[in-house]
C-alpha cells in the first residue's frame, strides 16, 4: 500500500525531548515501512525515518528561533501533500482539523486522527462542516463529545518494544514526566508525593504559554525536599527515570485522549497511578498494571499499601499484550483498507 503519513511540524518525527503526537507518527510509519509498505512522511526537515522524508519546515517549529506562523508551514504542508495526492492510495493525517480540508480536495481517501480533546466549542463548527471525514479515535473516551462524527476506528497508541527496557527492581521514588499546564495537575502530583512521603521526580517540558502558570503556581512548590525538577528529557534518559521509580504518577484533571506516557512506563515495568478522566479507564488495568484514583488522598494509599505488591513483571507483560506498535500498525491498516473500500463506493 501507498501511504502518506502527514504529522504535525512542532516537533521532529520522533521528537528529541517532549512530545506525544509526533512520536507515536513515527512508531507507526517505520512500522508500516518494516511490513512492506510505501510510505512518505510529510514531516519537519530535522525528522528521522525509514520512510520518505517529505520536509515541510526547516526544523520543528518550537526548536525554531525564528518563531515562524505555525498555520502558514501547515497550510504549505497541506499544498504539497495535494500536489502528490495521486501518489497515494491513501492520505492519513495526524494534523488536527486542518487535515480535513485534504478530504474534500482529493479522491483519493483520507483518514484522520486526531490526537487531542474534542470538547472544544471550536468544535462544533468544524465537525459541523466537515462531519463526512473519515476519523480514528485514540480511545473510546475521546469519542464522547462528538459521537456522531464519522468514526472508521479506535487505534490505541503503540510502542516498539525494545525502546524502553524492564527494569524489576522496585523503585524508592515517584515520577511525573510530561508537560507542565493547569490540565496536567502537576501540583496534584507533588501533594500526592506529600502524603505519601515519597519523594518525586518531575521531568517536564514548560511552553511558553504556560510559563506564569508555572512561575506562579508550580515553582514555589519546588521548593519542597521531597522534590526534584528535571526537566526535559530524551528517551534514554526517560528509560531510567521511568525503570528506577516505585511508580508514575498521571492525575491529569482534564478529559485525557489517551496518554503515552502512561505506555512508556509500562513498558519499564513501572506501574500507573492515573485519576479516572477521559481514557485512563481503557489504558490503566486497575490492580495489574497500575491503579485508578479520584482524590490525592486515594492514590496516595494506593501507593503506601498496594503499589509494592504489583508484578513489575506482569505489567510488562500486559504492555506487550496491549501497546506494542506492531499492533497499532495493523490496526491503522485496517482502518486504511475499510476508508478505501467506502472510498470505492463513494465514487461509482
Amino acid at each position: 500500500m501507498r501511504i502518506a503519513q502527514v504529522s504535525p511540524l512542532f516537533e521532529s518525527v520522533p521528537p528529541a525531548l517532549y512530545g506525544g503526537t509526533e512520536r507515536v507518527v513515527a512508531y507507526l510509519t517505520d512500522e508500516l515501512v518494516k511490513a512492506g509498505h510505501e510510505v512518505a512522511l510529510f514531516a519537519s526537515g530535522d525528522s528521522r525515518t525509514s520512510a520518505e522524508l517529505v520536509s515541510c519546515s526547516e526544523v520543528a517549529l518550537r526548536l525554531d528561533e525564528r518563531q515562524l506562523d505555525p498555520v502558514s508551514l501547515h497550510l504549505i504542508m497541506m499544498e504539497k501533500v495535494l500536489k502528490r495526492a495521486d501518489e497515494f492510495d491513501i492520505i492519513h493525517s495526524h494534523v488536527d482539523c486542518i487535515g480535513f480540508v485534504l478530504g474534500r480536495r482529493t479522491r483519493v481517501p483520507c483518514i484522520n486522527t486526531l490526537h487531542g480533546r474534542l470538547d472544544r466549542i471550536e468544535h462544533d463548527f468544524i465537525f459541523g462542516e466537515y462531519g463526512e471525514s473519515p476519523m480514528v479515535s485514540i480511545s473510546n473516551a475521546q469519542r464522547a463529545p462528538r459521537e456522531g462524527a464519522n468514526w472508521i476506528a479506535t487505534v490505541y497508541h503503540g510502542v516498539p518494544p525494545d525502546l524502553y527496557s524492564l527494569n524489576r527492581g522496585r523503585g524508592d521514588y515517584l515520577l511525573y514526566v510530561g508537560r507542565i499546564s493547569p490540565e496536567k495537575k502537576v501540583d496534584s502530583a507533588i501533594r500526592i508525593a506529600e502524603l505519601s512521603g515519597i519523594r518525586i521526580k518531575i521531568a517536564a517540558k514548560v511552553d511558553r504559554t504556560d510559563l506564569d502558570y508555572f512561575n506562579q503556581r508550580i515553582r514555589p512548590l519546588l521548593k519542597n525536599p521531597l522534590v526534584e525538577f528535571i526537566g526535559e528529557v530524551n528517551d534514554r534518559e526517560k528509560n531510567e527515570l521511568l525503570g528506577s521509580a516505585l511508580a508514575f504518577l498521571h492525575p491529569v484533571d482534564w478529559p485525557e485522549p489517551f496518554g503515552l506516557s502512561m505506555l512508556e512506563a509500562f513498558a519499564c515495568g513501572t506501574p500507573v497511578i492515573a485519576r479516572r478522566r477521559g481514557s485512563i479507564p481503557e489504558v490503566v488495568d486497575h490492580g495489574v498494571t497500575g491503579f485508578i484514583f479520584e482524590t490525592d488522598e486515594e492514590a496516595a494509599g494506593y501507593i503506601m499499601k498496594l503499589c509494592p505488591g504489583l508484578s513489575r513483571t506482569q505489567v510488562r507483560r500486559r504492555f506487550e499484550e496491549r501497546f506494542l506498535a506492531e499492533r497499532m500498525a495493523q490496526d491503522y491498516l485496517n482502518a486504511y483498507e475499510l476508508t478505501i473500500d467506502r472510498g470505492r463506493g463513494a465514487w461509482l
